[in-house]
């Protein structure tokens, strides 16, 4: 499989994902809009982010920080967290157990 022949879904407004599934995890390749945001919510996936390209502002636990390439965030499950990319962005989440939504 080539990332490239994976189709890109809007799974939310502005956020554009190539995903990869396995038996325990899924693996996100966003391309995110300037200005798109991720309502405040909390799920029971463990989930790694990282930042390949863009200024990407973060709220983990009331915690806000803006995020650029190179850096990584572990959301733990269960906690709440929201974000907005100040540019365009490249992301990539790391989620287990598998979000079966996605698929």
């Amino acid at each position: 499989m080539n990332l490239s022949e994976i189709p890109s879904k809007e799974i939310m407004p502005g956020y554009h994902g190539k995903l990869v599934h396995s038996k325990s995890m899924s693996w996100a390749f966003w391309t995110v809009e300037k200005g798109a945001e991720v309502p405040e919510h909390r799920h029971v996936h463990e989930q790694i982010m990282h930042v390949v390209e863009g200024e990407f502002e973060f709220t983990l636990d009331g915690k806000t920080k803006v995020y650029t390439p190179g850096d990584v965030v572990v959301i733990p499950s269960n906690i709440t967290h929201s974000g907005k990319a100040l540019t365009p962005c490249k992301l990539m989440d790391v989620f287990s157990p598998v979000r079966e939504e996605y698929i």
